[in-house]
């Protein structure tokens, strides 16, 4: 399999990725506080946590796990490397976080269904994550989101429509970034068949019957529901499914037979070949490439702010109460 030396994020970030990112941080002061303010709110009780509750995985602790784990990292040159931790969880997934201590979360039900290439695209994605710098903005436009849901209680609701527009630009972000996760997870594999499996077992894997389920069955769906989704209703439907706005429910990832035709189009692209053979863009500040400004003095008086701001919404809370 190929090492992508200095490969830059921009090489394989998908352009709807781009495009959602820049929405998001057009929120006023968002991309200016995100490093100072995330490490002290989200990032540390977070590994705090992980420490306290999950399998730190190293040479001696899923040592194969590890391997696999070292050898994504350093074919997506992410550097330094990354921790990464099991969690007991029935749930089959897997997850990155922080920005000053990025780390790879792997429950272990995910670990129990897949096989070893398809463990080694789940990890391959989530280190496409942490190499694309989703994490810093994945925690900074949760902390925007709940403090815009805190202003629609100080506002009497006038904020909702703001609160809303804003958690639609975040989970439309969150949902575009999977799509450079995966090409991040086909980079490593070099072939798009493992990569595919690990998204049919997402979608509807089992243990028990592995041997009834055909990848060859999988994809001619992912063109079934192509075609359904040609119909203008069903593209009103699907926006509706990806944002039940009454309940405030957001589906954080792209529907599965979707990321299947986006994984497709790219493995057949130029653009992917070009990559291959080594004719990338490359980046001279190691793996994770996140531009996010440096006015220290802008930065403190934002959070000075920030900080004012959520004394009033907290007064206010006490006055209804």
């Amino acid at each position: 399999m190929p090492t992508y030396t200095g490969i830059s994020s921009e090489a394989f970030r998908h352009p709807l990725d781009a495009q959602a990112e820049q929405a998001l941080r057009s929120v006023p002061g968002f991309d200016l506080i995100a490093r100072k303010f995330v490490e002290f709110t989200y990032e540390r009780p977070r590994h705090l946590f992980l420490m306290g509750n999950s399998i730190e995985v190293g040479p001696r602790q899923y040592s194969s796990v590890y391997h696999v784990f070292r050898e994504c990292a350093r074919d997506l040159d992410v550097s330094p490397e990354p921790a990464i931790f099991v969690s007991q969880s029935p749930s089959v997934n897997a997850y990155a976080l922080g920005q000053e201590k990025p780390s790879v979360v792997i429950n272990t039900a995910l670990l129990d269904l897949m096989s070893e290439a398809e463990l080694r695209a789940a990890i391959a994605h989530e280190l496409g994550h942490i190499k694309c710098g989703h994490t810093t903005l994945n925690q900074m436009a949760t902390w925007a989101i709940n403090l815009a849901t805190g202003l629609t209680d100080m506002t009497f609701g006038l904020s909702t429509l703001v609160s809303t527009g804003l958690m639609m630009s975040f989970y439309e972000w969150l949902r575009k970034a999977e799509l450079s996760a995966d090409r991040a997870a086909l980079l490593v594999l070099d072939d798009p068949i493992p990569v595919l499996h690990s998204m049919m077992r997402l979608a509807g894997g089992s243990s028990r019957y592995a041997n009834e389920v055909s990848l060859p069955e999988f994809i001619a769906q992912a063109k079934r529901y192509e075609g359904l989704n040609q119909d203008g209703l069903n593209q009103v439907y699907k926006f509706l499914l990806y944002n039940n706005l009454p309940q405030g429910v957001f589906l954080t990832h792209p529907f599965a037979l979707e990321r299947v035709q986006y994984l497709q189009d790219w493995s057949a692209s130029e653009e992917y070949q070009q990559i291959r053979k080594g004719n990338y863009r490359r980046t001279g500040e190691g793996a994770v490439d996140v531009a996010v400004s440096s006015d220290e003095a802008e930065v403190a008086r934002l959070q000075r702010e920030v900080e004012a701001l959520q004394r009033e919404i907290d007064r206010a809370r006490k006055g209804n109460l």
